[in-house]
């Protein structure tokens, strides 16, 4: 269906456009909410005189943006700190709504959160470039600092916590693979000295019965000769 847009639609047409669009779209969104019309004379007259009184209005904001707002916001800096996790990463993320209160604090400028022109939120540390929208026409550019929480100093001291942290786990596990093989190799020794006192015991039991042999073999030796003579 071809219609003239009597309001702006975001995204899709201002007052005075002439666009065909679906007729689904047209009959159940846009001529019920008199955001537009179909496109007759009658009707794109009245969409262009709303456009020319719309224009006006616009010319009139984009000129109190650029002398009143614009010097206060545009170059301006604005801090954040976040808390981090290893290497550096957010836990959350830095909004449209995080920056405007952010601009809001130090400018007391109002933004609406849909004035801060980023794609997605921010989740990396450092200097961001972002774009505000004071009006449709006029623009600012400002830069968002995304610190740690505690500043940069504690991250680092944080790390560094970690580093020592690992190291001296490292140091305990030899210590303890250390002292595990001093260990096995005492208990090796001492089985085998007791394998040694063990093996000098039994000896001694094999002489008493040698010498009772002998003393036997010289009582019969005695007997004998007492019987020859």
């Amino acid at each position: 269906m071809r219609v003239v847009f009597l309001e702006e639609v975001e995204g899709t047409a201002r007052p005075g456009d002439v666009k065909n669009v679906a007729d689904g779209f047209a009959r159940n969104y846009l001529l019920p909410r008199k955001l537009a019309a179909p496109a007759t004379d009658h009707y794109i007259s009245i969409a262009q005189a709303k456009a020319t009184k719309e224009a006006r209005r616009q010319d009139r904001l984009d000129e109190e943006a650029r002398d009143r707002l614009l010097p206060q916001v545009d170059g301006k800096s604005v801090r954040i700190e976040v808390r981090v996790g290893e290497q550096g990463k957010l836990f959350g993320s830095v909004t449209g709504r995080d920056i405007a209160e952010l601009l809001h604090e130090a400018t007391r400028v109002e933004l609406e959160h849909r004035q801060v022109d980023i794609k997605e939120p921010i989740r990396e540390l450092g200097a961001h470039e972002v774009t505000v929208k004071l009006t449709r026409n006029v623009h600012a550019t400002i830069t968002v600092n995304v610190e740690p929480l505690g500043g940069v100093a504690a991250v680092e001291e944080a790390e560094e916590s970690d580093s020592v942290a690992a190291e001296e786990g490292e140091r305990e596990a030899v210590e303890e693979l250390a002292e595990e093989g001093i260990a096995e190799t005492r208990a090796v020794e001492e089985a085998e000295e007791a394998d040694e006192e063990s093996a000098v015991e039994e000896e001694p039991l094999a002489e008493p019965a040698a010498e009772e042999e002998s003393d036997g073999a010289g009582k019969e030796e005695s007997e004998s000769d007492s019987e020859e003579s």
